[in-house]
């Protein structure tokens, strides 16, 4: 009912701050724009749950929604709201919610679990974790490039096989592979060629070299997934169920009830006449107590080729539906309301996007300036290590490779190692650089820190390490992810009170009061 009153009273906002008191009165007047206690009450209860409790009382909120509002108003100001892209989202957004009101979603989840049942019998249950060597293959690639893509797949492989430990694939796919990151397949996802070969795959196997349209792999199971839970693919299944047979069985039933409430008669005389003919000029059927025709008809199958009685079926299903379409908003005004939420999170987020996120990202001098200044803010509690850690395939290899790098700067590490100790075939250093806390790196605990013993590495079973402990970062660079968080932050402040300072805010506290308590 809150949201009902809201969206009915949206047409008399600007008739006064106590024209309604009786029912939603006027909570605020931000930049002489009213806001009603039911739509404050809307937003405090959907983020109520999420609030520390400290900033979960009414009073606090609303300094929250103030500021919420105004970043809205600014995106408004800025011509956000007329750009082709945000209308669109917009409008997809209710395209998507219509559909839960024109479709019977009980009819509609229950072909989405068949489909679920039958896809859980099946070998392609779940889901599959993997990595994966992977050479891109042009469609043009000519045979000699394809021979030696080949050539080299092979090789890896039969090193592979001879390494079969998780560092040596992890290695391979590091130095050889197009793709790094290890990536999650689906049903459906990826090639036919793919699924048919990682689906077959156990937990920790590897396959041998083939083909797909996008190129050669080698791919390794990483774990086996357990096939999601029906509600978390609920949507997918219903979505890919109605895309697949053409007609969503859930907007078929559904019609069948509107037919009723809208007391849809069929004339018997004008349908034979369309089914024999072809065509017709008679009333075909009543719905709301209007007449629809053969003409009405004809401009609709111009653009639907079908037989004439599936065009039929198709023009009833869409004439009532277009008929409740019109009749949402009435009949559902919460429907407005979620949508004119919608729209304002979607102009909040980008004006923020603009005037925040992207400057505090590219704005290294800002970066920079801010991390002097609280430099102590971003002290550690306890030592960490910044470095270098070297596997070696022998104790002499380690050694030379922990002399060589200490006469290079540390950005050159990793290009050494990669061009002096692993350009064969054969990798002989294993490295691992970065800046290691106490419990990040089981060699730097057992080295470093004096921690427990590490169990070498199976293909590098010497260890070496080169670096210093530090207490703090020396460069903000170290620290960038927490601190762009914190720069963001600071930067959101000021520009809240630039936004507050230029525009009147006014708060009826006797209002505020009666949120949720009336």
């Amino acid at each position: 009912m809150i949201m009902i009153r809201s969206c009915l009273m949206m047409v008399f906002l600007g008739l006064g701050w106590s024209v309604f008191s009786q029912q939603d009165p006027v909570l605020m007047r931000i930049g002489g724009k009213d806001v009603l206690r039911s739509e404050f009450e809307y937003n405090y209860n959907r983020d109520k749950a999420s609030l520390a409790p400290k900033d979960a009382a009414p009073e606090k909120y609303a300094e929250r929604f103030v500021n919420f509002k105004l970043k809205v108003a600014a995106a408004e100001a800025a011509g956000l709201d007329t750009a082709l892209a945000f209308r669109e989202r917009v409008e997809g957004y209710r395209s998507r919610l219509i559909k839960s009101y024109l479709t019977d979603t009980v009819v509609t989840e229950k072909a989405a679990r068949r489909l679920y049942d039958k896809m859980k019998s099946g070998h392609r249950a779940g889901q599959v974790r993997v990595s994966h060597i992977f050479k891109y293959l042009p469609q043009n690639v000519s045979g000699a490039a394809l021979r030696d893509a080949v050539a080299r797949m092979d090789s890896i492989y039969e090193y592979l096989q001879r390494n079969p430990d998780s560092e040596a694939f992890d290695s391979c796919v590091e130095r050889f592979s197009d793709e790094k990151q290890a990536f999650r397949v689906s049903w459906l996802q990826m090639p036919v060629e793919f699924e048919d070969v990682v689906f077959g795959l156990s937990a920790g196997e590897m396959s041998q070299p083939f083909f797909t349209p996008q190129g050669i792999h080698i791919v390794k199971v990483l774990e086996r997934l357990e096939m999601p839970s029906f509600e978390s693919v609920k949507e997918e299944l219903m979505a890919r169920r109605a895309h697949r047979h053409g007609v969503d069985s859930g907007a078929e039933a559904q019609v069948e009830k509107l037919k009723k409430e809208y007391r849809y008669t069929p004339d018997k005389t004008g349908v034979d006449e369309l089914i024999n003919t072809g065509r017709t000029n008679r009333t075909l059927f009543t719905l709301a107590g209007k007449n629809y025709t053969g003409h009405d008809f004809a401009r609709f199958a111009a653009a639907y080729p079908a037989g004439v009685r599936r065009q039929l079926d198709a023009f009833i299903m869409k004439t009532v539906l277009d008929y409740e379409n019109t009749r949402l908003e009435q009949k559902h005004p919460d429907l407005r309301c979620l949508v004119r939420d919608y729209g304002n999170r979607l102009l909040a987020d980008k004006i923020t996007e603009q005037e925040i996120r992207k400057r505090a990202a590219t704005d290294e001098a800002g970066l920079q300036a801010y991390f002097e200044k609280h430099r102590s803010d971003y002290q550690w509690k306890e030592p960490r290590y910044k470095g270098i850690v070297l596997h070696g395939v022998s104790k002499r290899i380690a050694k030379q490779a922990r002399k060589f790098l200490k006469s290079l700067p540390e950005a050159e590490w990793k290009d050494a190692i990669r061009l002096t100790f692993n350009a064969g075939a054969q990798p002989q250093i294993f490295a691992e650089q970065g800046l290691f806390a106490p419990g990040d790196n089981a060699y730097v605990d057992d080295l470093v820190f004096k921690g427990k013993d590490a169990a070498p590495m199976v293909s590098f079973p010497f260890t070496a390490v080169l670096g210093e402990k530090v207490k703090g970062p020396d460069d903000y660079r170290e620290v960038k992810d927490r601190l762009v968080a914190d720069y963001q932050n600071y930067l959101d402040n000021q520009w809240t009170a630039r936004l507050r300072a230029s525009a009147k805010v006014e708060i009826n506290q006797e209002v505020l009061k009666t949120v949720n308590n009336h």
